[in-house]
């Protein structure tokens, strides 16, 4: 049977091997400059004393400009170009036509398709839809429609000029990209609950385990709202040998006691439990596998302190949700 840190090491290996071709791209570096070869007789000597006069020769020339100097693009843009191309959306448009369009958008399109452009009342998804992706930000493919617009199903036509319907192209397409990308994602204000209730909420169902003034005093001075959020709805840490970051918290750690058939009993933090084999390291490190074999297998009890999360996050409503992110919030 394997061991476990070789199972851990074939695990990295595959997964890096994996994800190597998938980032290349993604990896914007400075082209290479192949050195150029000594020359073949060295230049001779001067003269004694030569050195300290002007020498004969061509002008120096002055140094080439740095890629700054040169305009090139800065690291993000660069990135954002690599990961468009990742995923085979493209360049991003220009800032500003895309600030054009979405206020020509929103003025115009956006009762009927959304200020976002996913869809309204009566208007569809223009994130979504096939003309609009295969238009590219060019406004040659969305241009007809705008121009003549679509009575048959309501859609009136505007007088745009080219550069208007380039700038409502550009705009669509930034929103196409966003939706690919996810990595751009941004994350607006989520602090909108009501504190009472989230403190109400916590009571009834925290107070338990957690402590304003103890665990968790001052907990929203140590994290964004954002990320205080994701820590109270999915506090599971799956980490690994090796991997960076601290190590986990002890206090989330599961635990298992192992009773075999002959009575004896072993206990600590468990490694592994499917349903053929269960492996926990005790106290002093140790570790310790078992096979399970039906009723004669051993009894396993094992106490996993994050369980109440988990049952918890099935019930949470929205509200729920950002009442309580809410009242952390409150425990600077």
């Amino acid at each position: 049977m394997i061991s476990k840190r070789a199972f851990v090491a074939v695990l990295f290996t595959a997964v890096a091997l994996l994800l190597t071709p998938a980032l290349a791209p993604l990896s914007a570096q400075e082209p290479q400059i192949p050195p150029t070869n000594p020359p073949a007789h060295p230049p001779a000597e001067p003269p004694a004393g030569a050195a300290n006069g002007p020498q004969p020769g061509p002008a120096a020339k002055p140094a080439s400009p740095g890629p700054t100097q040169q305009g090139a693009a800065p690291g993000a843009q660069t990135r954002r170009n690599a990961i468009g191309d990742f995923l085979a959306t493209g360049p991003p448009p220009d800032p500003e036509a895309v600030a054009r369009g979405e206020k020509l958008f929103v003025t115009n399109c956006a009762f009927c398709h959304g200020s976002n452009a996913r869809g309204g009342a009566t208007g569809p998804d223009l994130v979504r839809s096939v003309l609009v992706l295969h238009d590219e930000g060019t406004g040659k493919t969305i241009g007809p429609v705008i121009l003549n617009g679509r009575p048959d199903k309501g859609m009136p036509k505007f007088s745009f000029t080219d550069a208007q319907i380039k700038d409502v192209a550009a705009f669509l397409r930034s929103r196409n990209q966003a939706a690919a990308n996810r990595m751009d994602y941004k994350i607006l204000d989520i602090n909108t609950g009501d504190p009472k209730a989230g403190e109400a909420y916590f009571t009834a169902h925290c107070a338990k385990c957690h402590s304003p003034s103890g665990d968790l005093a001052h907990i929203a001075s140590k994290y964004d709202a954002p990320s205080l959020q994701n820590k109270f709805l999915y506090p599971i840490e799956h980490r690994y040998p090796g991997m960076p970051g601290p190590p986990p918290d002890p206090r989330a750690e599961k635990t298992v006691t192992v009773t075999l058939p002959s009575g004896e009993s072993v206990s600590g933090k468990l490694d592994h439990l499917d349903d053929f084999s269960v492996s926990l390291s005790d106290a002093s490190g140790e570790y310790h596998s078992w096979n399970i074999d039906g009723a004669s297998g051993p009894r396993i009890e094992v106490h996993d302190p994050l369980k109440a999360h988990e049952e918890l996050l099935k019930q949470y409503t929205d509200a729920d949700m950002h009442n309580i992110l809410a009242y952390l919030e409150t425990l600077k």
